[in-house]
């Protein structure tokens, strides 16, 4: 509580949660709609007979880019204190967790876990990959023209160094120690 005005004002901390929690919501409703709306329209069904019960072992790389981008949805929250959302984003620069590795960790991990689950479930067919290739190729410029100037802008020169140091999309081998 504030003495000067007798109201409540959140800690530091409580604002923390607060982000972290609200970023992680907007990350849940992503993923539900992506879940609802893309497995249908890619044309996923599950065939377990002959070899395709090998492309089980694709549930890996799915499960663990679907992870990825959860984590990048928390350090949003936790660290950036804003969401992926460019109506709240974040306040702070965040290079932390995978972010030390590549720049945009959760547009790789979602890619990877989309290519996993269209491994185990999908079936190729053309309009799929035309839809496929359009969504990554509006995602890089949403990066490219959106995205990366409205950091410089915020954030400046902490910007400048970690572009200059993390790939965009080629994770780095080694985390990138500021």
């Amino acid at each position: 509580m504030s003495e000067e005005t007798g109201n409540a004002q959140p800690t530091d901390d409580g604002m923390q949660w607060l982000t972290t929690i609200a970023s992680l919501i907007v990350g849940a409703g992503f993923f539900a709609l992506w879940f609802w709306l893309l497995p249908p329209w890619l044309g996923f069904r599950l065939d377990t007979a002959g070899a395709a019960q090998w492309r089980w072992i694709a549930a890996i790389p799915s499960v663990l880019g679907f992870a990825m981008a959860i984590r990048c949805i928390w350090d949003f929250g936790h660290t950036g204190r804003g969401t992926p959302v460019p109506i709240a984003p974040p306040q702070r620069l965040v290079v932390v967790g995978f972010y030390r590795y590549v720049r945009n960790p959760m547009y790789v991990g979602f890619f990877v876990g989309w290519i996993g689950l269209w491994v185990v479930f999908g079936r190729a067919n053309m309009p799929a990959i035309v839809g496929t290739a359009a969504v990554v190729l509006g995602i890089n410029l949403f990066v490219r023209l959106y995205e990366e100037p409205t950091l410089r802008t915020k954030f400046g020169a902490d910007y400048e160094e970690y572009c200059h140091n993390v790939g965009r999309w080629c994770p780095r081998i080694h985390a990138w120690q500021k």
